[in-house]
């Protein structure tokens, strides 16, 4: 069934926005590695051994976003959007759960800068969750049923 391109403008906003925040929290947990007191923060390389995956996801999914926008047909087109938000939304809650170690290590001057990343995790995540569920409106939750690791 081919869906109406338009269909797809509010998911890629919302994939977009989730994108943006993950530029944020991208930036500013790897700005940590340069800065003398901070840089062999605890968590946070491990953080990042999620963080890169949840953003190639995010990427992915994106991209998809913007070929079903662009009027794109396929059925793996789908399936590739539907696995990289599933596997974004497992990526992030080892994100967050990184963020917090960070955030309860780091040294009290840095706390708030990390509780900002926090922040913009949340961003993140939220908005990846809007294009989850106007994803699944468009194409049915039948759909969702758990993806392949594909891309992990």
């Amino acid at each position: 069934m081919r869906q109406n391109k338009k269909m797809w403008r509010p998911v890629t906003d919302e994939l977009y926005r989730s994108l943006y925040g993950e530029q944020m929290v991208c930036s500013m947990s790897t700005q940590l590695f340069h800065i003398p007191e901070t840089k062999d923060l605890k968590g946070n390389a491990e953080m990042h051994t999620h963080l890169v995956p949840a953003s190639y996801h995010r990427v992915t999914a994106t991209g998809s976003g913007q070929r079903l926008l662009n009027g794109e047909y396929e059925p793996s087109i789908l399936k590739t959007l539907v696995a990289c938000i599933q596997n974004a939304e497992q990526r992030d809650r080892n994100v967050r759960n990184g963020l917090h170690v960070m955030r309860d290590a780091a040294p009290a001057s840095y706390k708030p800068f990390i509780e900002n990343i926090i922040r913009w995790q949340d961003y993140t995540e939220l908005h990846l969750q809007y294009a989850k569920q106007l994803a699944m409106r468009i194409t049915g939750s039948s759909m969702w049923k758990r993806q392949s690791q594909y891309g992990t």
